[in-house]
């Protein structure tokens, strides 16, 4: 395996977050019965944990194999899938009255992050199999 530029990838993913961010606050704007207060925090989580699951799959290593990519993989998706649980369940127990709305933003941001992750990875293995 070719080595994967990991600063490439977190500024991809800060540019990715900003973006999210502003989609956030005009959704905030313009349908604040809507959306959960809770945004922001729900953007800078997924950048956070995103970059953390990016740093396990792409980290340098004198042993690269595709068996070993595999098991980050895994082992990155177990951490994320863990984590947003996590958050998850501890927002709606201490935020009752707004737990639907941050559920729903909360899965929804959740699946624009995983897009991210896996267009991001997509698009390196493609450059690997060219060279």
């Amino acid at each position: 395996m070719a080595k994967i530029p990991i600063k490439q990838y977190a500024f991809r993913l800060l540019v990715f977050s900003i973006i999210i961010s502003a989609l956030t606050v005009i959704m905030q704007w313009q349908y604040p019965q809507y959306s959960t207060p809770a945004l922001p925090y729900i953007v800078l989580f997924f950048f956070i944990i995103t970059l953390f699951t990016l740093y396990i799959i792409l980290r340098n290593d004198k042993h690269r194999d595709e068996k070993r990519f595999i098991s980050r993989y895994l082992l990155s998706r177990t951490v994320k899938f863990m984590s947003c649980l996590l958050f998850l369940f501890l927002y709606i127990i201490f935020n009752k009255e707004d737990k639907w709305r941050f559920a729903i933003s909360f899965i929804i941001i959740y699946f624009l992050f995983a897009i991210f992750e896996i267009f991001a990875l997509k698009g390196n293995s493609k450059k690997e199999k060219d060279n």
